[in-house]
């Protein structure tokens, strides 16, 4: 992995244009974890898609990009869905990447980043075969598998009853740390917990929301999570 570089965005986009947001100003610390919160259709995901490449269909005006230069190669990402395909197994969804790129499957790899999110024992099992919680651990894997210092986490954990939610958080929170992170979230719960950074965007901007100290992922019942859990919560109220 090559280090983990700050990303910066500052401008405005549309699509077919209709404004998907304003003026926006957004610094995504290096090495850390930055957490996006905001209203749905507030542009959150296309501040994700634009990071990693996606948004050809996107007009914007301004600039983006990593601060060292470049992002080519560089970004992985993670969305809400695990998109596993169903007629692979484990141990070959974990390393469709290098098949996707004609590349030699590394079998010793994938086998210890399966380790890495224990679920070395379930490689030859179809996705038919797995919990919910189990299939979010095979798409961890595939991010990691790509080894990339840019990881992009769009919802990855929405769709998993609160107590897989609360295990995957504290995991990926593990296997990802020293690379740069940009979570986008509803969940103040959630930001609370793992952001050493929180931004909440709005149809205005980003404003900037003072993280609870200590570590990440920090303690659910913590005082200072839940109260930062709270103040999120009512600010995101007053978008709705």
């Amino acid at each position: 992995m090559t280090k983990a570089p700050a990303l910066f965005m500052t401008g405005k986009a549309s699509i077919g244009g209709v404004p998907v947001f304003a003026e926006l100003s957004l610094k995504v610390a290096a090495g850390q974890w930055t957490c996006l919160l905001g209203s749905s259709g507030v542009g959150k995901s296309t501040v994700l898609k634009l990071f990693a490449g996606l948004g050809d269909h996107v007009e914007f005006v301004g600039e983006y990009g990593a601060r060292d230069g470049h992002m080519q190669g560089r970004v992985a990402l993670m969305a809400q869905s695990d998109l596993l395909l169903p007629w692979l197994s484990v141990r070959d969804n974990v390393a469709l990447g290098a098949k996707l790129r004609g590349e030699a499957r590394n079998h010793d790899r994938v086998m210890q980043v399966l380790s890495r999110v224990g679920l070395q024992d379930k490689a030859s099992r179809k996705p038919s075969e797995l919990s919910g919680g189990q299939r979010q651990r095979v798409a961890l894997a595939r991010t990691l598998m790509e080894d990339r210092a840019i990881v992009l986490l769009d919802e990855p954990f929405s769709a998993l009853d609160a107590k897989n939610r609360s295990l995957m958080q504290e995991l990926t929170a593990e296997v990802l740390h020293g690379r740069t992170v940009l979570l986008v979230t509803h969940d103040p719960a959630e930001a609370a917990r793992l952001g050493h950074v929180i931004n909440v965007m709005t149809e205005t901007g980003i404003e900037d929301v003072v993280p609870p100290k200590g570590a990440v992922p920090r303690a659910i019942d913590d005082a200072a999570v839940l109260q930062v859990q709270t103040s999120l919560l009512a600010r995101l109220r007053k978008d709705t």
